[in-house]
């Protein structure tokens, strides 16, 4: 069976499934259609029974860089359809890795969180931007907290500020942080220690954990796109210019992201 989708290059490696997320034509970018395939990806992945890890990374310098803000601006991707592959990550048994070797930012972040294990480059650099597009991010707002705590939270989502893969580390968002020449070597170590487990013993424990992470629908995750303030973020950003805010903003038009 082909793995492979638009935009992510899928090899077999023994029992491992590597998928390297490489978007040709919006390099650094997740499109709607990849965020959809790597969630069905997860599922075919725990369907053969010939494949028990699946580790994800990124090409270049970029691991997830989360979303193609100029896409929104265009006709046929208007956030209506987001798929996001996290209730998958959320549920299945499969083993994940995320390999993370370099910018991670947006939902890269969440699918760290999400990942089994995240391991990291020393190189890695992180950064939660959705904010200054003007979207007002359920799910950061759902999740960060609940990894990080509040106080710490709010700073990096309200700043957007980047920050190193030893600060991740330190603040629970990844598990570790390897030397970036060493990155592909202890993501398959990780694979053969996750193999150890009984599958199923992992998947209940994987289950339990679980549960203390909230989720967003697709729903609030659309409707976060297609606010005002988002076209005006997404808009500024495809021309390259600073985002022209509204002077006045009650909050009530982006706080309607129901989880």
């Amino acid at each position: 069976m082909d793995l492979s989708s638009a935009g992510l290059r899928v090899e077999r490696r023994g029992r491992t499934a590597w998928c390297t997320v490489d978007n040709p034509l919006r390099p650094h970018t997740m499109s709607d259609a990849m965020y959809t395939g790597l969630g069905r990806l997860i599922d075919k992945v725990e369907a053969d029974p010939d494949l028990d890890v699946l580790v994800v990374t990124g090409s270049g310098d970029v691991f997830i860089a989360g979303g193609d803000p100029a896409a929104h601006t265009e006709d046929g991707e208007d956030g209506e359809d987001v798929e996001l592959p996290f209730p998958t990550l959320h549920r299945t048994g499969v083993a994940i890795i995320a390999a993370i070797n370099g910018h991670c930012q947006a939902s890269g972040v969440w699918f760290a969180v999400l990942a089994d294990v995240a391991v990291a480059s020393d190189r890695a650099r992180f950064r939660l931007p959705e904010l200054r597009l003007g979207v007002a991010a359920p799910w950061s707002s759902a999740i960060l907290p609940a990894v990080v705590g509040l106080a710490r939270a709010k700073e990096l989502a309200l700043t957007a500020r980047s920050f190193s893969a030893d600060e991740a580390l330190s603040m629970g968002l990844i598990g570790r942080v390897v030397p970036h020449s060493d990155l592909e070597d202890a993501a398959e170590r990780i694979a053969s220690d996750l193999r150890e487990a009984g599958p199923a013993a992992r998947a209940a424990w994987k289950a339990a954990a679980h549960q203390h992470i909230p989720l967003v629908n697709d729903r609030s995750v659309g409707a976060s796109i297609r606010t005002a303030e988002a076209h005006e973020g997404f808009t500024a950003y495809a021309e390259r210019r600073p985002p022209v805010w509204s002077p006045r903003h009650t909050g009530s038009e982006s706080a309607q992201t129901d989880v």
